[in-house]
């Protein structure tokens, strides 16, 4: 109980002879250096909010207008052309006590502070007229027009020094709304190919009906809400698309991560956990003081960053209606669950971080902790992978007091969540293939109840050093997650390097007084997340016959010939076209998110047809893989389809008014979803030199219960990673099969363009389809 005492300051007892005060110095100059660190990040954090709210000015430059302002007016020119002479006779009457010089030097300064913040709202307003400018976009590679040479160069001018990571936010443009004319012209065109003539005549009648009568009435909202809010749809996605599901967020809405796959940098669990974790907290510390660049393409277009503002100490608050995301600040501890208990594993002490050695030392504490858990403990963590209605109403009955209401914060509270896994994945064993699908379907949903699926995101660690995380949807989209990767070395025995401070508490032990009906829930919850996870069947696999690199030869984007390569393999799969998903993100504005690319396009099924039909046109192909980019840009540019048509149907649910065009088109399955996963590693791993230090990316569960959840990740110049999801509980679908097919279509688009390939290991393109 040492560390238990070492927690309070002081303490006092009544005796006959007087009260008895103890004061404990380790405990106040714990609570002084804790009160000195949040100040310092308060002060930090204003500093930071004045040059964002500055910029693209500096502060330092209101001291070069008033200098040079009241350097003017010593030659005896007034620049102000009278505004100071009008500011000095309105001045309170308590400034006429001043001297005539000093109400005049103070009018000059009151006038330069206005000149200033003029500037700074001109040239923010000129900026955001600028970054509204997205015709670059649609230029052909390599090609640049004198309009946009001119835009790249005003964007630098305007732009200023040295952006911090929420520079550019309030001179980031809003999301336009697109005309109704236009997102249904668009709509019909990529529903086309996949309805008969009789459907898509239907499908155009009801469309044209919306148009002309309910369309433009839900638009007049839609451009109302625009005109006051940062972005018209991003709050609504979160609310209605994550946070009112009452379904289970487990496998339906949570993605996984991967860490590298040749490499396990060291073998010791608590090791790995000790670089992690220290990891983790100096990038949070970075993102505190703003010093992550912010997203730029073409390196002058700012991304939004906004999301990266939740990403630590932030949780999922399940709710009976709704839930909601609640953020707190500058959390100093993490929540890990090790062997069915919870701890509380305070990452700084005395003011300062500690070492990854010392991360190490705390983590093996837990580690060795003979303790059993508590009735209740050991699956607690299954409320959260469950449907949403009862782990709220479990909530509020049995954790909204006492003991357990304070455990439950420490772990809702905690900077991320932490699981010491006792189970060993990643790439090993006699069928490595094999070892990937379970390591994926770890990540994505473990035993069900060793996550909490709630956390912002939950880092991995496997008992063989591996790691991985697990991350809710709702606050962030996967591309903003950081990597979880330990760059910080090891000695040669595997440990983490540095000192340890011996005098360091004990890792906290959460306790819990769980009843025998809650632990009832707990275990209904359990039922529903463990069938949820058995239906899940997964496969994931490196494709390293040729990447990138060849593709980009062909002149072709990777991402339409993949695009393309998704769909060629699902119609040899089931013989038709479908509606095909792929995420693409919208932070060019304000508070962007993602938008939809319709990628089945009339274009890309042409080519398949016709690839099929035994025709091999790369014509065709060039014309799929560019409609595609158009789609994409599209998209990116506020031009998207599916995020105006649902933003139209939450204005008519609203109002009460029935669209038979907007419930049809909401209702429609995507068979096929895809992602393209971000590999932000190239940045920080030299793969050329050190091509082991590659992770395979992460994925995410099956959109439709009879379809395909496709993430994929363009790693270097020649792999390209598949994680492929789907259900087992649906015959007609077939991870593994799924997979055989696209590494297939791979190889036989590779032929186009490399007809006299002499690999054997490559089949000839028409046998194959004599064989199909």
């Amino acid at each position: 109980m040492a560390e238990a005492h070492q927690a309070v300051a002081f303490q006092f007892t009544v005796t006959p002879e007087g009260i008895d005060l103890q004061l404990s110095h380790q405990a106040l100059t714990e609570i002084y250096l804790s009160v000195l660190r949040s100040w310092k990040k308060r002060l930090i954090r204003l500093k930071n909010s004045v040059i964002t709210g500055v910029y693209p000015a500096s502060p330092s430059s209101w001291l070069f207008v008033v200098i040079a302002i009241l350097a003017t007016m010593y030659t005896r020119s007034d620049p102000s052309m009278g505004l100071i002479a009008k500011i000095q006779e309105h001045l309170p009457v308590r400034y006429h006590s001043l001297s005539a010089q000093c109400q005049t030097v103070l009018s000059a300064v009151l006038f330069s502070t206005m000149l200033w913040l003029s500037l700074i709202f001109t040239m923010r307003m000129c900026l955001k007229q600028l970054l509204s400018y997205h015709r670059w976009m649609f230029e052909p590679r390599g090609k640049m027009t004198n309009t946009t040479k001119v835009w790249l160069t005003l964007v630098r001018i305007f732009s200023g020094r040295q952006p911090l990571l929420y520079s550019y936010q309030g001179s980031l443009p809003n999301l336009p709304v697109p005309a109704v004319k236009d997102t249904i012209k668009r709509y019909l065109e990529s529903v086309q190919p996949l309805k008969n003539p009789e459907e898509f005549e239907r499908m155009t009648s009801l469309a044209a009906n919306f148009e002309s009568c309910l369309g433009n009435r839900l638009q007049w909202y839609l451009k109302l809400k625009a005109l006051w809010a940062s972005n018209y749809v991003s709050d609504w996605w979160e609310e209605y698309i994550y946070l009112r599901g009452r379904g289970p967020i487990m496998v339906n809405s949570n993605y996984y991560g991967m860490d590298f796959l040749y490499v396990t940098p060291t073998p010791l669990q608590a090791a790995r956990a000790g670089n992690t974790l220290h990891a983790a907290f100096m990038y949070r510390r970075k993102l505190n003081k703003e010093e992550v660049k912010p997203w730029l393409l073409m390196s002058s277009a700012p991304c939004c960053s906004y999301q990266f503002e939740r990403m630590f100490d932030s949780c999922r608050i399940p709710g009976t209606i709704t839930d909601s995301v609640q953020h707190w600040q500058d959390s100093d501890y993490v929540a890990v669950y090790h062997r069915g208990r919870y701890f509380r594993l305070r990452m700084y002490s005395a003011g300062r971080l500690l070492s990854p050695r010392e991360v190490e030392s705390q983590v093996q504490k837990i580690l060795d902790d003979p303790s059993s858990p508590s009735p209740g403990e050991e699956k607690l963590g299954a409320l959260t992978a469950g449907d949403r209605i009862p782990w709220a109403k479990a909530r509020k009955e049995y954790f909204s007091s006492g003991l357990n209401k304070r455990s439950l914060d420490c772990i809702e509270k905690a900077a991320f969540f932490v699981t010491l896994d006792d189970d060993e994945q990643g790439m090993m064993g006699e069928d490595p293939a094999a070892s990937l699908d379970r390591y994926a379907k770890s990540l994505l949903h473990g035993k069900c109840y060793d996550r909490w699926f709630d956390k912002s995101f939950s880092v991995v660690i496997y008992k063989n050093g591996k790691n991985g995380l697990n991350a809710e949807h709702s606050w962030a989209d996967a591309p903003v997650m950081h990597p979880i990767l330990s760059t910080l070395g090891y000695n040669e025995e595997g440990h983490c390097k540095g000192e340890v401070d011996s005098s360091l508490a004990r890792p906290q032990r959460l306790s819990w007084d769980i009843p025998p009906e809650c632990q009832e829930k707990i275990a209904q919850s359990l039922s529903i997340a463990q069938a949820l996870a058995d239906d899940v069947d997964f496969h994931v696999f490196s494709f390293r016959d040729f990447g990138k690199g060849m593709i980009k030869k062909f002149r072709i984007s990777p991402d339409a010939f993949i695009q393309l390569v998704l769909q060629l393999a699902y119609y040899r799969d089931r013989g038709a076209f479908c509606l095909t998903y792929e995420a693409s993100m919208t932070r060019l504005f304000r508070e962007g998110r993602t938008e939809t690319v319709r990628s089945c396009s009339n274009e890309s099924c042409a080519f398949i047809r016709a690839l099929e039909g035994g025709e091999l046109y790369s014509l065709l192909l060039r014309q799929a893989s560019e409609k595609h980019q158009s789609l994409y840009r599209h998209a990116m540019t506020g031009a998207g389809i599916d995020r105006h048509l649902f933003c139209l149907y939450v204005v008519s649910k609203y109002l009460g008014v029935e669209s038979p065009f907007l419930n049809e088109v909401l209702s429609e399955p995507w068979r096929l979803s895809t992602s393209q996963t971000p590999v932000q590693q190239v940045e920080l791993f030299d793969l050329v030199n050190h091509p082991e230090y590659v992770s395979c990316g992460g994925g995410f569960g099956p959109v439709a219960d009879d379809g395909y959840g496709v993430s994929y990740s363009i790693v270097g110049e020649n792999m390209i990673n598949f994680h492929i999801s789907c259900k087992h509980s649906c015959p007609q679908t077939d991870s593994h099969k799924y997979g055989g097919l696209i590494r297939q279509a791979l190889l036989d688009l590779q032929l186009l363009f490399c007809p006299d390939q002499k690999d054997p290991s490559k089949a000839d393109l028409r046998q194959t389809k004599k064989d199909m």
